[in-house]
């Protein structure tokens, strides 16, 4: 029935340029300034008003465009909740049990439908938040670039092959950066974001007390602040206990550096960076130079913000499931499905 398969076919064809060009949309500041005029001090009030609740979210909500961006670009699949044919990504090893307040982002979402319904994208909401929690915790401001669409899926899969462990050592971290085209100063200055908030003390207790196998404490750990993460995270103990990332959690600042090259890393994945000759440079330097820091941090960020897959994609209603395309599109997003699930 070739006549019958032609007006179809067509449709998805158009359907899929279409929505390519959208989402290879350069990236600009200032995005929303005709057609959203409030997004980014909406966003904004919003993060005010969950630090306010819980100065911790600063740091949550900031992880969310890093687990965000490096699967498959800054798309919002991090925010899919799973479904009967699609497994999401909120339980992949690196978000399960980690990441957290992806309801900052649905409460976003919720205002900005209000005001400007059908504008502003998860993804960019993401951006928007984690640049605000920066800079509400006493780091940098800068100007986000701004209109990405929102991913029409999301992989679990992915997820699992791409985000690091806590375990990971510097030169894994160089490797995995530098397939993002983000460099070393990148990677180091981007690890600055654990200058907020805390982490699990499942994340280190191999570090306490069997550091690559040894049986042994990890060697790089100053005494004092290993005896009092083994009071935190005694052997056999709740691994769900959190402790702080650097000394000031709540400040964002140069601390975290500072923590690092005395030999206080909370995570092998942090303190690695200090005892890597590549990656010890940039730490020392940071650790004596705060301004730096934040100019290196800022460029990376807006460097990961600018990572894009090129899928099609829309603007969700919802930031937790994809839009319900009207029945005559039906077809058309089913013949997309069945493409990109051939191209994986």
């Amino acid at each position: 029935c070739p006549k019958e398969m032609s007006i179809p076919l067509l449709l998805a064809l158009l359907f899929l340029f279409h929505s390519s060009m959208a989402a290879n949309t350069p990236l600009q500041p200032g995005f929303y300034s005709r057609t959203c005029p409030k997004a980014e001090i909406t966003v904004r009030q919003v993060m005010k008003k969950a630090m306010s609740r819980e100065i911790r979210s600063a740091a949550s909500v900031m992880r969310l465009q890093f687990h965000d961006c490096f699967v498959n670009g800054c798309d919002g699949s991090l925010l899919l909740d799973d479904t009967p044919t699609m497994l999401g990504e909120k339980l992949a090893l690196s978000n399960i049990n980690s990441l957290r307040d992806y309801e900052v982002i649905d409460e976003a979402k919720e205002e900005l439908e209000r005001i400007c319904p059908g504008i502003v994208s998860c993804a960019d909401i993401i951006v928007m938040a984690s640049r605000d929690a920066v800079a509400l915790s006493g780091g940098p401001y800068w100007d986000v670039r701004l209109g990405r669409k929102d991913s029409l899926t999301a992989s679990q899969e992915d997820s699992n092959n791409i985000m690091p462990s806590p375990r990971s050592n510097a030169s894994f971290l160089i490797n995995l950066f530098d397939k993002f085209g983000l460099s070393v100063q990148d990677l180091v200055a981007l690890s600055g974001s654990h200058s907020i908030g805390q982490a699990r003390c499942f994340s280190i207790v191999f570090r306490l007390y069997n550091q690559s196998g040894t049986g042994r404490p990890d060697p790089a750990m100053e005494r004092w602040y290993r005896e009092k993460l083994e009071r935190l995270c005694p052997l056999g103990g709740d691994q769900n206990v959190t402790g702080d990332l650097d000394a000031t959690p709540q400040l964002f600042d140069n601390q975290y550096f500072k923590d690092l090259v005395a030999g206080r890393g909370f995570l092998n994945s942090d303190e690695t960076l200090f005892t890597n000759s590549v990656t010890k440079i940039f730490v020392q330097l940071y650790s004596e130079n705060q301004d730096r820091f934040f100019k290196d941090f800022v460029e990376g960020m807006i460097k990961m913000g600018d990572l894009q897959s090129g899928r099609p994609g829309e603007i969700r209603r919802n930031c937790r499931v994809v839009n319900s395309p009207p029945e005559g599109e039906r077809k058309v997003w089913d013949f997309w499905r069945i493409i990109y699930k051939g191209m994986r």
